[in-house]
Parts: C-alpha cells; structure tokens; sequence
C-alpha cells in the first residue's frame, strides 16, 4: 500500500493529539482527586501539572500564581493554549477533516462530536462542580474515537502511523508524569511521608495504572517500585516499555525504517540501565531528560523519513 507522505503525517498528529487530550484529562482528574484526599499543605501545588506538560514558560506569561483555577482555565479552558484540552482536541479534529477518505466513517461524527462539546462546556468546567463530569467525558469520548479506530481499520499504513502517533504520544507523557511528579515526591525528604503512598498511587491513577500495580505488585505502593513498573512492565499497556515495543512492531513493515529502528533501539538500550539512574532524585532527572531526547529523536527521524523526506 502506498500513501501520501502529507496523509501519514496528518494520521500521525491525529493521534498524538487525541492521546494527549485523554492524558492531560486524566492527569488533572488525578490530581483532582488527590487534593481532596491529603491534607492542606501537604499538596504539591496545582502549578506541578504545568511543570508536567512543560508549558510552564507560556502559564506564567499570562498568570502570576499557580493556583488551582489559573492553572485549571489555563489548561481546561483556553482555546489557543498548546498545552491545553480544548486545543489538542481542536487539533485533533482538524487531523480527521483532512484525512477523512482513509478513516471510518464515523470518526468525523465522534471526533466533531468532542470537539463540540469542548467548546460548549470547558468554560463551566474550570468550577469544582462540573469538573470532573468534563474530564471523565473527555477521556470516555477519546477511548471511544482509539476503540472504534482498533476495531475497524485494516491493519495497513493507515493503522500503523495513527499508532506510532499513539504510542510516541503516550511514551512521552508517560516520562514527562515520572520526571516531574517523582522528582516533587522524591524531593519532599519525607517531609509528609504519612500521605507519600497517596501521591504515588495518584500518579498511576494519572497512568490509569493503579488497579494493574496492585494486581500484579501488591497494595504497597513505594517509590523504586512504582517507577520500575510505568517503565519497564512489559504488559502494561502505559508502560514506556510497552509503547516501545509497540512502536518497533508498527516501523517494522514500512520501508525506509533503518534510521527510525536505530533510534528505537538505542531507546530501548537505555531503558534497561534504568536501575543505576534510581539512585538519587537527580540521577533519574538526568536520566529521564536523556530519555525524552531519544523520543524526540525518534519523532525526528519518523519526520524525515516519511513525512518531509525531502527537506534537507
């Protein structure tokens, strides 16, 4: 099958977008949920959700504190701000106008479905009483749109770049979480170690994670253990490991896959020396910014290679 490199690259953002409205649903809901569990004062500070989607910088250009209903119209809200739900989702509805001949038919109607919504609700949403009800439809809209996706599309390029959208998207949110939420708890010096185990296990409820550790690990949540098991749990569909191999089985039948494999296995390499950046809250910092580099290199290379080959 051949495809339109400009088709690949519009599937490929469809569904970084789509995975990053859900994520970024979840992650608020989480912490949502945590803020009404743990005492005042021993909360990280709304502005840690900022600081997770990098969008620091641009937050503190239009507000000067952090608290919870600038951050939450910043990121619920807004309709022009990158980091935020409504514009992933804006993005990510332009995507399927654009490619609606290669996608079921009912993509459009879900995805403008959620795009409307969005624009009609996120103002009302930022407000303690209607939030959740808005994140839980966010992130039950987006699984609807990636389960209708999954059942019916053939496995052909189509498929294999809205997953590699997916899977690098959910990767990169996935080390972005850990990186910035592990490094607040591990900084804390058990300073609230009573409600430390609550952080952890809000941070895989942010993962959609919590009800898989506690099957396969065991109700004790602890920090080594936790990190070790979003990395490097080969069965966990939000592990970086999973969405690794994920990625390497949907390069694998396009061709001109040599560069993307190459990054794709030096990722892979570096996952397995996880255990010696656990040391010390800086060395996983380091070792997490390193990290986020390949994945950036991989998106690169998926760049060049299928989607502007000819640019130098």
């Amino acid at each position: 099958m051949t495809m339109l490199s400009r088709v690949a690259e519009r599937l490929y953002w469809m569904a970084r977008y789509l995975e990053r409205a859900e994520d970024t649903a979840r992650l608020i809901a989480a912490y949502n949920h945590l803020i009404m569990d743990i005492p005042r004062g021993a909360e990280l500070g709304w502005d840690v959700l900022v600081r997770i989607l990098d969008a620091d910088q641009d937050f503190f250009q239009h507000y000067r504190t952090g608290n919870e209903q600038n951050v939450l119209r910043f990121l619920l809200a807004e309709q022009n701000n990158l980091s935020g739900i409504p514009y992933a989702v804006r993005c990510a509805r332009e995507n399927v106008r654009t490619t609606r001949d290669v996608l079921p038919e009912e993509t459009w109607e879900q995805i403008n479905e959620l795009y409307l919504y969005t624009q009609e609700v996120a103002d009302k949403s930022v407000g303690r009483r209607n939030r959740q009800a808005y994140l839980e439809q966010v992130v039950n809209r987006c699984q609807l749109i990636n389960g209708m996706l999954a059942s019916t599309l053939p496995r052909d390029h189509a498929y294999r770049f809205l997953k590699l959208g997916h899977l690098l998207e959910r990767s990169d949110m996935t080390t972005r979480l850990i990186d910035v939420g592990a490094g607040e708890m591990l900084a804390r010096d058990g300073t609230h170690g009573a409600i430390d185990p609550l952080l952890w296990a809000s941070l895989l409820q942010a993962l959609s994670a919590f009800g898989s550790y506690r099957r396969m690990i065991g109700p004790l949540v602890e920090a080594d253990v936790v990190v070790e098991f979003v990395f490097r749990e080969a069965s966990l569909p939000r592990s970086v490991a999973f969405c690794l191999r994920g990625i390497r089985e949907e390069l694998k039948p396009l061709s001109n896959h040599d560069a993307a494999l190459r990054v794709l296995d030096r990722s892979r390499r570096k996952l397995g020396r996880l255990g010696a950046a656990m040391d010390s809250r800086e060395a996983l910092h380091q070792y997490i910014d390193d990290f986020q580099a390949l994945l950036s290199a991989l998106h690169q290379a998926i760049t060049a290679t299928w989607f502007h080959p000819d640019t130098p």
